[in-house]
């Protein structure tokens, strides 16, 4: 897509961290490619948490998407929940700061809502809504919710731009 700004969508979890990239040119959206980033579960948490860096990395060098979103950590009761995806969330946004791309961060509701019209919206209304904007997505789960991140970013680029400004 000629003049197109690729953008990079991030659903961190400690667990799993879904990824999505997408192409933005004008109004136009096209899907680039998503998935999953599985750290080993069994492994020490440094570990786990240095494999969802460096798969985002990877990404970054292998795809060259020029800004990132990031979704907003859920605030959860349980504060040790809270502290493992705090520290997942850190992992993956560091990975493109580091690159130099500026990294936008969207609370899950603004996600949904932008998405779906609802910010109540569960995961198959946002997966299905994911897939009718993206043709050619047959993205779930985290994969999903993180092509749906970039979407929202795509949405609010000029937005955020101008309030920059």
């Amino acid at each position: 897509m000629a003049d197109a700004i690729r953008i990079l969508g991030i659903d961190p979890g400690l667990n799993a961290t879904g990824w999505g990239l997408i192409d933005q040119a004008g109004s136009r959206l096209s899907l680039v490619g998503h998935g999953v980033v599985r750290p080993p579960a069994k492994a020490p948490m440094a570990e786990r948490l240095r494999a969802i860096h460096d798969a985002i990395e990877a990404l970054i060098a292998e795809h060259g998407p020029v800004e990132a979103a990031v979704e907003d950590q859920f605030v959860s009761a349980n504060a040790g929940s809270a502290l493992k995806l705090g520290q997942a969330r850190a992992a993956a946004v560091l990975a493109p700061a580091r690159a130099g791309l500026p990294v936008a961060e969207y609370a899950p509701r603004l996600v949904k809502k932008a998405l779906v019209g609802t910010g109540s919206a569960d995961k198959a209304q946002v997966a299905a809504m994911v897939a009718a904007l993206l043709p050619g997505a047959r993205a779930t789960g985290d994969a999903a919710d993180a092509l749906a991140v970039a979407v929202c970013h795509a949405n609010h680029r000029g937005a955020n731009r101008r309030l920059a400004s």
